[in-house]
């Protein structure tokens, strides 16, 4: 679903990469506190005997989780995707995306993430409720 093509650093690429190192790192700490979040909340609910059901809480943060590390894969904010920015410089220096094409490339792109991002935090959701124990 989603495509892992490695673009050269510092090179806007529409519907490619959008975002350069420093916006990189950033999604990729997002990915891991949303990953800390996950567990910390499904290690919680099983240690308070929470019911069943409410394990499903889990795909919120792991949807966080997945988020970040994919749009830090693929050096590709979905964010700025649907804002129409890229940012390939410095934290704070977003640019405004001018070609209506580029654009929708990157809207797409964006679309493709979080579809992977919710579709995947939503099955280690289910799958985690679903766990006996």
């Amino acid at each position: 679903m989603i495509e892992y093509e490695r673009p050269d650093a510092g090179e806007y690429q529409p519907g490619v990469c959008n975002i350069g190192p420093a916006e990189i790192e950033r999604r990729r700490r997002v990915g891991y506190a949303g990953l800390a979040a996950a567990v910390g909340l499904g290690a919680l609910l099983l240690f308070l005997g929470a019911p069943a059901w409410s394990r499903l809480a889990v795909a919120a943060p792991m949807t966080a989780a997945l988020s970040g590390f994919i749009q830090a894969r693929c050096k590709f904010c979905a964010g700025y995707g649907m804002a129409g920015l890229q940012n390939m410089g410095e934290m704070g220096e977003e640019q405004r995306v001018e070609q209506d094409a580029a654009r929708r490339a990157d809207r797409n792109r964006a679309l493709r993430i979080h579809a992977a991002s919710i579709i995947g935090g939503l099955l280690v959701g289910i799958a985690f409720w679903r766990v006996r124990v």
